[in-house]
């Protein structure tokens, strides 16, 4: 027998823990909220599915951009520790932490990529995109210590900087321009003298994050495609809370909304317990959150509330696929509201429009900014006013980044850049916050919402 959507939601309600099964059929299922999708917001075309991250051919193409961006400064090669560098040019998805890699690329070989790695990557990263990995046994690292070849030798930790230097020598890097992406301290560039006497290092950092700024029609094809999972997911949690009403926590609403999510994703994602598929996968839902916490942009506190008639409910979520996605969130207000609360999320709703509006390729950054801010100080909202209408958004391990729809920015939007949307009002004295996100992407003409979840009070207003 055919379980219905409502049947499948009770179920997953009734026990998160044994519900698995239910939640993988009712991942196939469509249900009442999906009707209220918007569907004429002229979203570019989701990655189909197989299409699960960006291949390495990309990879190799946009490490080549990046070559050709030096190429007049005279850069002779580029070495990247920073993990959001190096995942974003190799797409060799990990991270470091302590243990410090580097990936260097010369810039006269063609896809060449020589790793100076800890050895608990070192599978990782020979089954990818590797010329050659020196690698270092962990961190602290010994002199000779290799227990996993049989060497157990103590001693003072090695300058794993200065390792990767000697590493650098058999390159013939001597006298060269090499472009890294840090700031290197006093001690570095001393070590770096005596390993490779007459070399310059530049920092290129800045030009890494210019390209990561500027989505290329790969990465936004599978940024829709995370999308187009956030959609079914927040119209999940919608009937789940219609069905459920003030029977059910925050907490369980998004236990409920993950196993959902996941088993979402998983049902089209190939993964077979190897690396570099399935790879790069975010699916959020620890700040879904009732009442009051939803009154504070950067809670502290544990959410296990019990939805309330009369409160606000905000369902948080992140989704990314291949490293390649965002955030996107939604406010509740669960009748009967005060008009308080329905001018909070009127002023928001009034905002999203505007910033869909100003955001377009010339703009200025702090303009749209300043139109958000200056309706809603005209709308007499300015003691709910907590932090700037968005940030850029950031792929792989990085969910802020640069630029910033804020009073200080004054970066020219440009086409492919993407923006988080969320012009939030918070007023903690009466417990209520409103503060929707969405993904902008900025086109050729304009911009365009990444989601097909409305911003209107058919969808946002709920009695149950």
């Amino acid at each position: 027998m055919t379980l219905s959507r409502r049947t499948l939601i009770q179920s997953v309600g009734i026990g998160l823990a044994g519900a698995s099964l239910a939640s993988r059929s009712l991942a196939k299922t469509s249900g009442e909220s999906e009707a209220l999708f918007v569907t004429n917001r002229n979203q570019p075309e989701p990655a189909p599915k197989g299409y699960d991250r960006l291949p390495l051919p990309w990879y190799q193409a946009t490490t080549q951009r990046l070559k050709d961006r030096l190429k007049p400064q005279g850069i002779d090669a580029i070495i990247l520790q920073r993990d959001t560098n190096a995942v974003y040019f190799s797409g060799c998805f990990r991270g470091s932490g302590e243990r410090t890699t580097w990936v260097m690329f010369p810039t006269t070989e063609k896809d060449t990529a020589y790793w100076f790695s800890p050895g608990i990557d070192r599978d990782l990263i020979t089954s990818w995109w590797c010329t050659e990995n020196e690698y270092y046994f962990c961190y602290p690292h010994a002199e000779g210590g290799f227990p996993n070849k049989g060497q157990v030798t103590t001693g003072p930790a090695v300058d794993l900087f200065d390792w990767m230097l000697k590493g650098l020598q058999k390159h013939s890097l001597e006298g060269k321009r090499i472009g890294i992406d840090i700031d290197l301290s006093p001690a570095q560039l001393a070590a770096a003298e005596k390993r490779l006497p007459g070399a310059e290092f530049v920092n290129i950092n800045e030009h890494c994050m210019h390209m990561q700024i500027r989505k290329t029609p790969e990465e936004i094809a599978l940024c829709q495609r995370a999308y187009r999972y956030f959609d079914k997911i927040h119209a999940f949690s919608r009937d789940f809370m219609l069905e459920h009403g003030t029977n059910t926590t925050d907490f369980a609403i998004g236990e409920a909304l993950r196993m959902y999510g996941i088993n979402l994703l998983m049902e089209d994602i190939k993964h077979d317990g190897r690396p570099h598929n399935a790879v790069g996968l975010l699916l959020t839902s620890e700040y879904v959150r009732a009442g009051i916490a939803t009154s504070y942009p950067h809670p502290n506190q544990f959410f296990h509330a019990n939805v309330e008639r009369g409160q606000s409910v905000y369902i948080n979520t992140d989704i990314k696929i291949g490293g390649c996605g965002g955030e996107g969130y939604r406010n509740y207000l669960i009748a009967p509201w005060t008009d308080h609360q329905d001018k909070l999320w009127e002023v928001v709703a009034e905002t999203v429009e505007i910033m869909v509006e100003k955001t377009r390729p010339g703009a200025i950054c702090h303009d749209v900014a300043r139109a958000v801010h200056e309706h809603q100080v005209k709308r007499g909202m300015q003691n709910y006013i907590y932090h700037r209408p968005g940030h850029g958004t950031g792929q792989n391990f990085t969910g802020h980044q640069p630029p910033f729809l804020a009073l200080g920015d004054e970066t020219v939007i440009e086409e492919g850049m993407m923006f988080s949307v969320e012009p939030g009002l918070m007023d903690p004295s009466k417990g209520v916050g409103i503060n929707p996100s969405d993904n902008l992407l900025v086109t050729g003409k304009g911009s365009v919402l990444m989601t097909r979840i409305p911003f209107s009070k058919e969808w946002s207003y709920l009695t149950v």
